[in-house]
């Protein structure tokens, strides 16, 4: 009993380092990712349940807070949520706290009912303040390959066929 309770934690494996250059080994990563995820799951309220930004958090945070109260172990953890080691996770978990800041700041999802969007139909002439994008011409080899494959000509009719094991360069 008394193994299982107290020493078995204490004996656990401790990973030395994390094999990236800047990233220390938290030896708590568990807790710390379970706090991230929850702070997460807090502050992403505040953007509108209709965003889609903020279903993609709650989705992916919400499974990840799960693994992370079911296994105990951070290398089933890294396992289980397959994108890195856990600290690769806490940094994750710290700069998606810091981008929702920025998106409650930036309020991309707050466009005013009268705002009048421009529509430029296919047929209407381009505006002058709209850039114009038109590409050069193609290689003339594409054309060639474009018309062999819409006739389902594969090689040219002046050309060998060649077979497994033959080659098409003259000796």
């Amino acid at each position: 009993m008394f193994m299982r309770a107290i020493a078995r934690p204490l004996l656990a494996k401790v990973k030395q380092t994390t094999g990236i250059v800047g990233l220390d080994v938290v030896p708590n990563a568990r807790e710390v990712l379970i706090n991230l995820y929850n702070k997460t799951l807090k502050e992403i309220k505040a953007v509108p349940e209709d965003e889609g930004y903020r279903k993609a958090v709650e989705s992916f945070t919400t499974h990840r807070l799960k693994v992370c109260e079911e296994e105990v172990d951070s290398e089933k953890i890294e396992e289980r949520i397959g994108c890195g080691q856990v600290e690769e996770l806490i940094e994750e978990a710290q700069d998606e706290l810091k981008l929702i800041e920025k998106m409650i700041e930036w309020d991309p999802w707050g466009v005013p009912d009268d705002y009048e969007c421009e529509i430029i139909e296919n047929d209407a002439p381009i505006p002058k303040h709209v850039p114009r994008h038109i590409p050069g011409p193609l290689p003339a080899e594409f054309y060639q390959t474009l018309e062999a494959v819409q006739t389902k000509r594969v090689e040219p009719k002046d050309a060998p066929a060649v077979t497994s094991g033959e080659s098409l360069s003259k000796e």
